[in-house]
């Protein structure tokens, strides 16, 4: 198949480690870079503005020593710096949600999903049985959580996405949206404002870390519960920043693990396999004109990150 292809590309075009160039601290663009207008819109509907939040985020997590202990606890189990998890906190609260005032509320919200009564379903086709089809036969033999969520990926937007297939129309939507948000279009939860198919994805990484259950998409009240727990959406959280770490590493030959607004970056805009191999791709096409790499560069999300770096690194001053 054609995603079983590309799957191949990016393995062969991956780099050696020892050949990564450590990307510094720091933004590549003097200015932020356009925020988009759906954020715009919710934080104004909110009657706030990116700064408030910004200041309430920051502020939870600057009066919750516990919480700064948790992360950095789960960060050095991960062997990723806690800036990066604060970071993609701080980027999501600000831009895509309101933080709670209290980290109690979250393991409120919790408990509330083991009681609701949903699945991940489109038009009344389970997602278990949507990936039994064939078009999906190329992805049975990934053993792992994460390659196996990422290939069904794939062959949804190669195969399915904005197209009919077998007389039946498909949105033109991310998977994610289509079949794991079964209450409103753009959701994610927990302090990490995870989505389900991310903890999907993670689950065996977690599971082999931390010791969690892992999580199935026939539970989905579990893959809630988990993603809503600050005490298990950290590991989470941490597992992301470790893959986005390890691709950009692995696959375009950069080291972005000191520069926290682009692991911000790549928390925000997910699909760090393709982002790295894309900017591979580029790299080689400049190199052949004899000109310089391309570096990656932040959005306004991981801009922001960057820019209050040393606000978040204090944080973790004395903790």
């Amino acid at each position: 198949m054609v995603v079983g292809l590309c799957l191949g590309l990016l393995g062969a075009s991956a780099l050696p480690v020892a050949a990564a160039k450590l990307v510094p601290e720091g933004n590549r663009n003097a200015e932020q870079p356009a925020v988009p207008g759906g954020s715009a819109k919710r934080t104004r509907s909110g009657k706030t503005t990116f700064d408030a939040k910004y200041d309430k985020v920051y502020q939870l997590l600057k009066n919750d020593g516990a919480l700064i202990s948790k992360i950095s606890a789960v960060a050095t189990r991960y062997n990723v710096d806690p800036v990066h998890m604060v970071g993609a906190i701080v980027g999501e609260h600000t831009y895509n949600v309101d933080a709670y005032d209290r980290l109690q509320t979250y393991y409120v919200k919790a408990v509330s999903y083991l009681k609701s009564d949903f699945s991940f379903k489109h038009n009344g086709e389970t997602v278990s049985q949507f990936v039994a089809r064939e078009e999906f036969s190329d992805c049975n033999g990934k053993s792992d959580s994460y390659d196996l969520w990422i290939c069904r990926e794939n062959v949804w937007d190669a195969v399915f996405r904005g197209k009919t297939v077998d007389g039946k129309s498909w949105p033109n939507d991310r998977f994610g949206a289509v079949f794991f948000q079964p209450f409103y279009a753009g959701q994610t939860f927990g302090i990490g404002q995870l989505n389900p198919l991310t903890a999907l994805q993670m689950t065996d990484t977690v599971h082999a870390v931390s010791g969690f259950r892992k999580l199935d998409d026939g539970d989905p009240q579990e893959v809630y519960r988990t993603i809503m727990d600050p005490d298990k959406s950290l590991a989470y959280m941490a597992a992301v920043v470790k893959t986005s770490i390890a691709a950009y590493r692995k696959i375009a030959g950069f080291d972005i693990s000191a520069n926290p607004g682009l692991t911000a970056t790549l928390y925000n805009l997910g699909n760090p396999e393709a982002r790295a191999a894309r900017l591979a791709a580029e790299n080689r096409l400049r190199a052949t004109r004899g000109e310089a790499a391309k570096w990656p560069e932040e959005n306004y999300y991981g801009w922001l990150v960057n820019d209050r770096l040393d606000e978040l690194k204090a944080l973790f001053q004395g903790s």
